[in-house]
C-alpha cells in the first residue's frame, strides 16, 4: 500500500513537472515574437542586418501625395526631419480614419530587405485635432467648461 501511494505520488510530481515545463516554454517562446523596438527612421535605416530580425514600431509623418490604397491596404511614405521610409500597411483593419497626408503615424512592423518595412499595424492622429487654438479663433468642441459661471 505504501509503495503504490508513493508511486502515485512520483507521476502527480512528474505530471506536474511537465505542465510547468510546458507553460514556462510557451511564455517564453511568444514573449519574442510579441516584442517590438521603438526606432526612428534614421536609427532603423543605420541598423544594418540587426533590423530585419525584429519586430520594429517606427514613427514619422506622411508624406502628402504619398499614400496609394488598394483594398484595406496602403502603400506611403514616412518622413521624419531629412529621412524618409517607404511603407507598405498590410493589416487585419483598414488604415484607421486619422491616417492621411500629414498625419503623424505609428507603423508596427518588419523591415524588408527591399528596403520597405512591412506594417501590420497602423496608429494614427491628426495633428490638427490637438493643435491649439489660433489667436482669436472662435474655440471649438465642448465650450461649456470654459463658459463664466453666473
Amino acid at each position: 500500500m505504501a509503495k503504490q501511494k508513493s508511486n502515485s505520488i512520483v507521476k502527480f510530481i512528474i505530471a506536474g513537472a511537465v505542465v510547468v515545463a510546458t507553460v514556462a516554454w510557451l511564455a517564453v517562446s511568444a514573449s519574442g515574437n510579441a516584442k517590438s523596438y521603438y526606432v526612428t527612421i534614421a536609427e532603423l535605416q543605420g541598423m544594418g542586418n540587426k533590423a530585419y530580425k525584429v519586430n520594429l514600431r517606427v514613427a514619422g509623418n506622411v508624406e502628402p501625395g504619398s499614400i496609394t490604397r488598394f483594398g484595406p491596404n496602403a502603400n506611403f511614405t514616412l518622413i521624419e526631419k531629412d529621412k524618409t521610409l517607404r511603407v507598405r500597411y498590410e493589416g487585419a483593419e483598414p488604415p484607421p480614419d486619422e491616417f492621411k497626408d500629414d498625419a503623424q503615424t505609428l507603423a508596427i512592423g518588419t523591415y524588408g530587405r527591399d528596403g520597405t518595412f512591412h506594417a501590420t499595424q497602423l496608429q494614427a492622429k491628426c495633428a490638427s485635432k490637438y493643435a491649439p487654438a489660433k489667436p482669436g479663433a472662435a474655440p471649438t468642441g465642448n465650450v461649456a467648461a470654459l463658459a463664466p459661471k453666473s
